[in-house]
């Protein structure tokens, strides 16, 4: 399985409504196994990651206040991504070998389709669940 980011906007009676991803866009935030071999690392933990580490326990909901945080946080792990994928080759149970570079890129488009979704929770006034 995979896990998914999807937008969602807070409803007037409770709850929340989890939008369509638009056609030009892509739901695919990494591998189930992601959620501690990478978002939930040592490496994305040393960063200060606030959000991504959550994903080793539960599913991630960002609130429309924080959504701007996340971004940064987003920055964050891009401008660190060989220490990711550093880990990601060093580590037997992320995956299948890949290069370096491999891995690199397979964060940065799964980050690239995060960010995407942070952008359009922003237009919406709306927030992220990854799941």
């Amino acid at each position: 399985m995979s896990l998914s980011v999807d937008v969602y906007v807070p409803r007037a009676e409770g709850g929340i409504e989890v939008l369509d991803v638009p056609p030009e866009s892509s739901d695919v935030a990494g591998w189930e196994r992601w959620r501690t071999e990478v978002w939930g690392s040592e490496p994305v933990r040393s960063l200060g990651a606030r959000f991504f580490p959550r994903l080793a326990t539960e599913d991630l909901t960002v609130a429309p206040d924080e959504v701007s945080d996340f971004l940064a946080e987003c920055d964050l792990l891009r401008t660190h991504l060989a220490r990711i994928a550093d880990h990601m080759a060093a580590e037997p149970g992320t995956g299948p070998r890949k290069s370096h570079a491999e891995h690199a890129d397979d964060v940065s488009r799964r980050l690239d389709n995060i960010v995407k979704a942070a952008r359009r929770a922003l237009g919406v006034g709306g927030g992220v669940i990854i799941w």
